[in-house]
C-alpha cells in the first residue's frame, strides 16, 4: 500500500484524483473497446480473471491508454505501469499468451518481441 500512496503524491492533484476513482465496474464498456480494436477474444466457457488482473493499476483506468492506435503515445500507459504492484505478473501472462497488441507489463509489443529474442539467445 505504501507504493500506491508514493505513486499518488508523484501525480498531479488531477491525475491523482483520477487514479483515485474505483476499478471499472463497467466490463461492457471494457469489451465495447477491445472489440472496436478488433482485440476482443470469445471467453470459453470456464475462464477466470486472474488474481493479478483485479489488482492491476490499469483496471482503474481507461482502457484505450493501454491499446493506442499505430503510433500512438505509450507514455501514460506506461507511467501507471511503472507503479503497479502486479507489473510482472502481467509481463509474465502477456509473454506466455504472446500478446500482440497493448502495453503489458509496462512494455509495448515492440518491447516484448526483444525481449523474447534477448531470452532465447
Amino acid at each position: 500500500m505504501d507504493d500506491v500512496e508514493g505513486f499518488m503524491r508523484m501525480l498531479r492533484p488531477a491525475e491523482a484524483d483520477q487514479a483515485r476513482q474505483p476499478m471499472i465496474e463497467d466490463h461492457d464498456r471494457v469489451a465495447e473497446v477491445l472489440d472496436l480494436k478488433g482485440l476482443l477474444l470469445e471467453e470459453s466457457p470456464g475462464d477466470e480473471i486472474p488474481d493479478w488482473q483485479e489488482r492491476a493499476l490499469c483496471a482503474q483506468t481507461d482502457p484505450e491508454a493501454f491499446f493506442p492506435e499505430k503510433g500512438g503515445s505509450t507514455r501514460e500507459a506506461k507511467r501507471i505501469c511503472s507503479g503497479c504492484e502486479v507489473r510482472a505478473e502481467c509481463l509474465e501472462y502477456a509473454l506466455a499468451q504472446d500478446e500482440r497488441f497493448g502495453i503489458w507489463g509496462g512494455l509495448s509489443e515492440r518491447e516484448r518481441r526483444r525481449l523474447r529474442r534477448g531470452a532465447a539467445v
